[in-house]
């Protein structure tokens, strides 16, 4: 009906007139104009932000949403056990720079000093030495385990590739999705031109069957690399000495999983439902104790956070 009134608008001699189609028809163009992807108004989900949401919508509001009115900064809490992870995760993600010839020249245990300055004392949420010393020295067996038995460590290996050190894909443009998360390793496999996803992991616990870690990852590759993926695994660095292989997931059954996670996820940011279950919980409640002055700020992440540290 809108270009019936245009096409009578066209033939009117008017210079006025005239030009009164042409505005219109750009507003009509316009219109019809399919919106352009925004990363930056997009909901991004990782499966650390999902596993916060799924223990606790309280939790992944306070980690993943919450800004600080003074500083306009979202916070998180350092904890030794995450202190013990990022350092050990830090070596092993550098020995992926390097030429497989050269990634054993050097000890672990230098690369991992160096590493642990940046979390040492209250950085990382140690408050006495012999707390520090006990998780230090595991990051240390932990690295001597991957010397002992390098596996894949010596093998060649791959990145995917990102915009600014995280790789991403839109999950779903309709609903304005994105799919995010660093793979730990990434072995290229020669003999059959095919790759395989590796999370080291540094606690005492094991991933639940039901976890979403390695399905997220399936898909990331999928979308980021060509080569087909030909194995899962975790490798407990405290006790394996190689890594524990898992099923590969059905793609439709890993995208339908996390698709109805992320679709609640969404829901409750439109209606800004965040609330604790239990009316606060183990999750939720150090956040909750940030807020309420509790915390001491020690440091500034690498994307911005503000760091806190809190004492029992």
């Amino acid at each position: 009906m809108q270009v019936q009134v245009l096409s009578r608008a066209r033939t009117r001699s008017s210079a006025g007139q005239s030009v009164r189609f042409t505005s219109e028809r750009s507003q009509v163009r316009t219109l019809a104009r399919p919106q352009m992807k925004d990363k930056y108004k997009a909901v991004w989900l990782s499966h650390s932000s999902i596993s916060d949401y799924l223990k606790c919508p309280r939790l992944y509001y306070l980690r993943n949403i919450y800004k600080s009115p003074k500083t306009g900064r979202k916070f998180t809490i350092m904890t030794p056990s995450l202190a013990l992870g990022q350092a050990t995760h830090e070596v092993i993600e550098s020995l992926s720079d390097l030429p497989v010839d050269q990634r054993l020249k050097k000890p672990l245990s230098t690369l991992f000093e160096e590493a642990w300055k940046k979390v040492e004392g209250k950085l990382g949420g140690f408050f006495d030495k012999q707390t520090e010393e006990e998780y230090k020295q595991r990051g240390i067996l932990m690295l001597k385990n991957i010397e002992e038995n390098p596996g894949p460590i010596i093998n060649k290996a791959i990145r995917l590739k990102s915009d600014d050190g995280l790789p991403y894909f839109w999950f779903s443009e309709e609903e304005n999705i994105i799919l995010c998360g660093k793979i730990d390793w990434i072995e290229y496999i020669e003999s059959s031109n095919s790759v395989h996803l590796i999370d080291f992991k540094t606690g005492k616990l094991e991933e639940g069957e039901d976890s979403l870690q390695l399905p997220i990852y399936y898909l990331l590759a999928l979308n980021l690399q060509k080569r087909p993926i030909s194995k899962l695994s975790y490798w407990y660095l405290d006790r394996d000495p190689f890594p524990k292989q898992k099923p590969l997931p059905i793609k439709a059954e890993a995208e339908e999983k996390i698709s109805k996670i992320a679709q609640r996820i969404v829901l409750a940011r439109k209606l800004d439902h965040f609330n604790c279950p239990k009316g606060g919980c183990k999750y939720c409640y150090p956040f909750e104790r940030v807020l309420r002055g509790e915390g001491e700020m020690v440091s500034i992440s690498n994307y911005g956070q503000e760091i806190y540290v809190l004492r029992d």
